[in-house]
């Protein structure tokens, strides 16, 4: 689809903008382009930098973007969808559906092998799954990890083993942690995905189509970019020093994860990372969750997703960032439920994620605002560029200064 004409806008975004820009012109970011709605109106779209630094092709709206993480907004809204045809309930154990993962054991502190495990003591739950407290882990953020290195052994995050392998690959391994009682950044979006499979009896790409990409006009939303499309594939990035985000210098990394990723199909449609789409496309999606139209999901099933479902004082926490207290999660997302230690523009009830290389969404409930930001630099996720964008959003909607 394309972004429809931006509204006649009473705000002024200039310096929102320009803090982008600095941030091209340091070689933090080789492009981002982003898009600001207000209720379900778009009262900001703009782009800055390259699509590609080398070639000199500036960056427009019609790019293409891995998205990674932010697929998982669209896989947890296709359960969401079959949730609301009765066809599960969320505190249904997952073993109904997928019984290679009953009979769940856990991790004992410590533990030095994957036999020093206890029996979990309730099943996984789609809520879980929904919510990262699973007890399912990543595979990915953790090397030398006793999990890290079973996952790597049994190959749960191969690209060439479809999502019923994936499961199969996860039915004698254990948790590490007993469900509902903590949360951990997982494979549980991809086991999502293989449910919607099982439920559904189509492959995750066609439920997609049909079910969200072809109602909402979402045309360039895929696992694969069609050889017409290639050109429109925007450059990938490595960034100086995965430990400072902010030091300067930008490598291409075109082989991020692997060398022709999204250009040829593999056998793992990821619901967790696997989607490439366009800002107009998440445009869709997002305004797609907000009232005052019609909307993907009913009214309360979309407020249900932005109510935070883990226990009292668990809260979301990556090795790289620590803890975030005041952020839960949500059924698709993030949720602010106090305010967040390291984003102090959050608003209450704000739901939001985004993917590894910079593309991030939020909604904010409370004030009718919600944000898009497209950009292709690894190790991005809520990169403090964002939160710079964020903050100046926010403030710029406030003031409601004329431009």
């Amino acid at each position: 689809m394309e972004i429809d004409k931006v509204a006649a806008s009473e705000y002024d975004f200039s310096a929102a903008r320009a803090a982008m820009q600095r941030h091209v012109d340091r070689e933090l970011l080789a492009g981002i382009s982003h898009a600001v709605l207000r209720g379900r109106e778009l009262v900001e779209v703009g782009c800055a930098g390259w699509a590609d630094r080398e070639q000199r092709i500036p960056l427009a709206t019609e790019h293409l973007f891995r998205i990674f993480s932010s697929t998982k907004l669209v896989t947890s809204c296709a359960a969401l969808l079959l949730w609301e045809e009765g066809r599960f309930a969320l505190d249904d154990p997952i073993e109904r559906y997928l019984p290679q993962l009953g009979r769940r054991r856990v991790l004992k502190p410590g533990a030095r092998h994957l036999d020093d495990a206890e029996p979990a003591r309730s099943p996984i739950t789609i809520r879980h799954l929904m919510s990262h407290s699973s007890g399912l882990s990543l595979g990915l953020l953790d090397p030398g990890t006793l999990i890290f290195n079973a996952y790597a052994e049994r190959g749960v995050r191969d690209r060439n083993i479809p999502l019923a392998g994936m499961i199969d690959a996860l039915a004698d391994l254990p948790l590490v942690f007993h469900p509902g009682t903590a949360w951990e950044y997982s494979m549980a979006t991809d086991v999502l995905g293989r449910l919607v499979e099982v439920l559904s009896g189509q492959a995750l790409d066609t439920f997609f189509t049909e079910r969200i990409f072809g109602p909402l006009g979402m045309d360039d939303t895929s696992f694969v970019v069609p050889a017409a499309k290639a050109h429109r594939l925007v450059a990938c990035y490595l960034g100086a020093d995965p430990a400072d985000p902010m030091k300067p210098g930008l490598t291409r990394s075109d082989d991020y994860p692997y060398p022709g990723a999204y250009l040829q199909p593999v056998a793992r449609l990821s619901g967790g990372g696997g989607l490439v789409s366009s800002l107009p496309d998440m445009v869709s999606l997002v305004r797609s969750l907000l009232p005052g139209g019609p909307t993907l999901l009913k009214p309360d099933t979309i407020e249900l997703m932005m109510q935070n479902q883990l226990p009292a004082d668990v809260w979301v926490q990556f090795l790289d960032t620590g803890v975030s207290t005041g952020l839960g999660h949500g059924l698709a997302g993030a949720v602010a439920v106090a305010p967040v230690a390291n984003d102090p523009a959050a608003q209450m009830g704000e739901l939001r994620w985004g993917g590894i290389a910079g593309t991030q969404w939020w909604i904010s409930p409370r004030s009718g605002i919600a944000v898009l930001m497209m950009a292709q630099r690894q190790m991005a996720f809520w990169h403090p560029f964002a939160l710079e964008f964020k903050r100046l959003a926010y403030q710029a909607l406030g003031r409601g200064v004329k431009a």
